[in-house]
């Protein structure tokens, strides 16, 4: 399975002092599944402040591992109620990142599906604040479908 797919994130960062930031993105992707894994990939743009970073998350078990190179390197770790440390490294220098997951509800299948992780991070030991993100991931249309497709109940083809 190896499958080309349109991504929707919706991610919201709640700092201590309650100012929230939201980011939305839809982007075009890979999807695929390896031995009992799935896999989503796809490139960050300048919207996220990433360009030049490949972002891939693999889910395993009600694990997701959200994994990024290029600009910018990291592996972030969510496991519902299980706090990971890792390495963020950006061109301005590099800190540490500690996640906890507290909710991991992961519902995809072959044909794609959605992932919703909500997660306190921390900053070099620091507690930063809330953060969630909500991922759909369905099928690209293929270009010639849309000369398929009848207008219901009228039987007219549009495009």
């Amino acid at each position: 399975m190896d499958k080309n797919v349109i991504i929707s994130v919706k991610g919201t960062q709640s700092s201590n002092d309650q100012v929230e930031n939201i980011l939305e993105l839809v982007t075009e992707g890979k999807y695929y599944k390896k031995d009992k894994a799935y896999f989503v990939t796809y490139d960050e743009s300048e919207v996220t402040g990433m360009s030049g970073t490949t972002t891939t998350l693999k889910v395993l078990d009600g694990i997701v591992t959200l994994i990024r190179v290029g600009s910018v390197n990291s592996q972030f770790v969510f496991q519902q109620g299980q706090k990971h440390v890792s390495y963020y490294d950006t061109e301005f220098g590099a800190f540490t990142v500690g996640v906890t997951a507290n909710e991991v509800d992961v519902r995809i299948d072959d044909s794609g599906g959605e992932i919703k992780i909500g997660y306190h991070l921390e900053i070099d030991n620091n507690e930063t604040g809330e953060n969630d993100f909500c991922m759909s991931i369905r099928e690209a249309r293929q270009s010639n479908d849309k000369l398929n497709r009848k207008h219901k109940g009228t039987g007219s083809v549009y495009s």
